[in-house]
């Protein structure tokens, strides 16, 4: 059985930030009390004998049958303050929020659905004396339930510094303002980052500026419960913790015929390359701000995938080593031995980035995914889809693409101002 608590006294239970119980008090809260005492002595009157009883009231109201998944779970003391909330379950722990005057407490995140639950709160009142209301309860089952993948990243991946974190869903998502607020993203460095709808099934988180170099970042979609469509729920909840390696930043030029690496902020490897020859728009290296993607070894390039087929005058296909995906338009840097006299004077490739298989295999070894690529001197413009060129996007645009237009700020200083806290 899980149970949240809180009570006087600041503690962390289970990674949530929350009051302890009782008997936890600093010394600065024990002399607090002496004063109290003192002056309660002197006046000749205590707190009972001019005091008002408290009252809480909770929702859900006893006998409210079963309680739909996204509704909160609410507490408000009159006439006094909340020492303890407990909230008891056989599922995953229930966050809250505590209001600053300590009347008020409410539940962060959506119910899990089909689940029973045991609220109870404790408030103290200004006279003195305590109250404890209990409240027993189950979440209505979902009939329809939406399924999500967390297609990028992969948990305890090392990334770089402009990766994103990319959402999929089975179905249509009608209520994206409901989903995007129970997105969360944990961040032991500061940033500033959005989430961008770009259909109904896809949502995207990107940082304003790149990721901080060896940032751990937490994500957690905390779906279960929350209600997509008419009658469709989300079925659970996700968690992938990944980290922020160090900064990589590749530039490639069309027109230099030169690609240049930079390992947080200096130059470590200046190779020659050769890029698309251009003719068709096929054959032209995308321009803009690329990830890198993904990489394997060996990659088959075969020409029938942009529609030249066996008869083609440019048909291909080739076995390819330390390959590294830029774009979802079979745009890769890779080993091509074949075009070294070429590489650093003049584009021969189908739109690939070629480099010397020396070349080639260290940076093959050098990237991760979400690494920063830019190509620059190019006629065709990489569209913010084709793979993730989602930095092809101005921050203003970005933000467009939110369902709720805004930004959030996440690290530790989100985390003292309540909106985030560091894994």
């Amino acid at each position: 059985m899980t149970s949240h608590r809180w009570g006087p006294g600041m503690t962390v239970q289970g990674g949530v930030f929350a009051i302890g119980g009782r008997g936890r008090f600093t010394a600065a809260a024990l002399l607090g009390a002496a004063v109290a005492a003192a002056a309660a002595g002197c006046s000749g009157s205590g707190a009972a004998e001019r005091g008002e009883a408290v009252s809480l009231a909770v929702t859900p109201a006893a006998g409210a049958g079963k309680v739909r998944p996204d509704a909160a779970l609410d507490v408000r003391a009159k006439g006094g303050t909340l020492e303890d909330v407990t909230v008891a379950t056989k599922g995953e722990a229930v966050e809250g929020r505590l209001s600053g005057d300590r009347t008020g407490w409410s539940s962060r995140w959506s119910l899990q659905p089909g689940t029973a639950y045991t609220l109870t709160a404790t408030a103290l009142g200004n006279d003195g004396r305590t109250q404890t209301v209990t409240r027993q309860f189950r979440t209505a089952q979902a009939k329809r339930t939406l399924a999500t993948t967390v297609t990028a990243p992969n948990a305890k991946e090392v990334v770089g510094v402009g990766m994103p974190i990319i959402l999929q869903f089975e179905r249509p998502v009608a209520d994206r303002a409901a989903v995007e607020r129970a997105l969360e993203v944990r961040a032991s460095k500061p940033a500033e980052g959005a989430w961008h709808w770009f259909d109904a099934q896809s949502v995207v988180f990107r940082t304003k500026q790149h990721w901080p170099a060896h940032t751990q970042v937490s994500f957690r979609a905390h779906l279960a419960g929350v209600r997509m469509a008419k009658g469709v729920y989300g079925g659970k909840n996700y968690r992938t913790d990944f980290e922020i390696g160090d900064e990589h930043i590749m530039k490639a030029s069309e027109n230099a015929h030169v690609m240049t690496v930079r390992k947080n902020g200096k130059k470590v490897r200046t190779m020659r390359i050769s890029m698309g020859k251009g003719g068709l728009t096929k054959y032209t290296t995308t321009n803009g701000n690329h990830l890198t993607m993904d990489k394997a070894s060996p990659v088959i390039m075969d020409s029938t995938t942009v529609g030249c087929g066996k008869g083609c005058p440019d048909y291909y296909r080739q076995t390819v080593y330390s390959a590294v995906r830029i774009s979802d338009s079979g745009e890769y840097v890779h080993s091509a031995p074949w075009s070294v006299g070429s590489q650093g004077n003049s584009n021969v490739s189908h739109g690939c980035v070629n480099a010397s298989p020396s070349d080639a295999r260290w940076f093959y070894n050098f990237a991760y995914r979400g690494d920063p690529f830019k190509v620059t001197g190019s006629s065709r413009e990489l569209d913010p889809q084709n793979g993730w060129g989602y930095w092809q996007l101005g921050w203003a645009d970005w933000l467009k693409g939110s369902a709720l237009k805004r930004a959030q700020q996440v690290g530790p200083q989100a985390a003292r101002q309540g909106i985030a806290a560091a894994p």
